[in-house]
């Protein structure tokens, strides 16, 4: 027996019986405490079995109980006191069910890695194709128009365009995974809600395939058009998941986290400091809120160097840039 098993069969009443079944029974220490008469028909019982114990009352229905690696319960230390187990022993049993519950490794999470293909919308091409046909309706051309007013070229991306209706206002971004289709993203080109029609699945990552073995860094920000800004990923959110942190973390490179400038962009510092990222919070100015804005306004060499520049490892650091975004509305 161990030490909690042990002192509690040493603490049970002197008048007990030992069942067929594997239990234990003696009068319920527990009913008076509980509403109900005190147990004078045996009705309290105890079984010992992998390295714990199992208490249940027949009378009052209470149950106590503790299993290595987990804490006592509240119920088990009364248990323990109605028995009449000093306080100082039962210190000592929580110290014990403390201990048993560090010493029990904890099961290795398996994550799912595997990405399904997903077909985009319907009458979808890339906007290279329908150029080629020679495509001249009015919402295709406002599309490119999109594209260069968000400070890229037709060659920065496998932009697409849907003919369909409900599409025809939308730049499409596909999500690719070692070279196939997993889902995409539907910008609205113009006012109107919503703003982003997607498909996706769990643990995606945006523009994960550009992140080929010659990087030394992968940047992480929230939005697609900021990681097309800097040859990054996009988590599409502001809180990585864990498929989404162990894919990051399996490139085997050093991650720098990119925030959004708002109150949300704290909860990507957060995942930084759970993950052991850096961190990097370039001084571009108030009007400049994410990658693609700074990008507009210097240009993407000039962006990717403060990037670098202004990367930030230190922990405490890191904690007081998290502090910053949390209270960048406040002012």
């Amino acid at each position: 027996m161990n030490l909690i098993q042990a002192t509690v069969n040493n603490f049970l009443p002197a008048k007990r019986k030992a069942t067929p079944s594997g239990w234990t029974s003696f009068n319920a220490v527990c009913c008076t405490h509980n509403g109900e008469n005190a147990d004078t028909r045996k009705r309290g019982g105890i079984m010992f079995n992998n390295d714990g114990f199992q208490y249940h009352c027949f009378n009052c229905n209470f149950k106590a109980g503790w299993t290595p690696g987990k804490l006592l319960s509240k119920n088990t230390k009364n248990l323990f006191t109605w028995l009449g187990v000093p306080q100082s022993e039962i210190a000592q049993m929580n110290l014990h069910a403390l201990k048993s519950k560090e010493d029990i490794p904890k099961p290795e999470k398996i994550l799912n890695f595997d990405l399904e293909d997903r077909p985009l919308p319907e009458d979808c091409l890339s906007v290279k194709d329908w150029i080629e046909a020679g495509c001249e309706d009015e919402e295709f051309v406002a599309v490119i128009q999109y594209i260069y007013d968000r400070g890229f070229t037709l060659d920065d991306y496998n932009w697409c365009w849907s003919a369909a209706n409900g599409y025809k206002d939308r730049l499409i971004l596909p999500f690719y995974f070692e070279g196939r289709t997993v889902g995409w993203t539907g910008r609205k080109i113009k006012d109107g809600k919503p703003k982003y029609l997607t498909t996706t699945q769990p643990g995606t990552l945006f523009n994960l395939d550009a992140q080929t073995d010659d990087k030394k860094y992968v940047i992480v920000v929230e939005g697609q058009f900021d990681a097309l800004a800097c040859g990054g990923v996009a988590v599409m959110h502001n809180d990585p998941n864990e498929v989404q942190a162990a894919r990051l973390n399996k490139l085997g490179r050093e991650v720098i986290v990119v925030p959004d400038r708002d109150k949300a962009g704290s909860v990507m510092l957060k995942s930084a400091l759970e993950n052991h990222w850096s961190v990097s919070l370039p001084d571009w100015g108030p009007d400049v809120k994410d990658v693609n804005d700074a990008m507009l306004k210097f240009g993407k060499i000039y962006v990717l160097a403060t990037i670098l520049e202004y990367r930030e490892s230190n922990e405490i650091k890191i904690q007081l840039l998290k502090k910053k975004l949390e209270n960048i509305n406040d002012n």
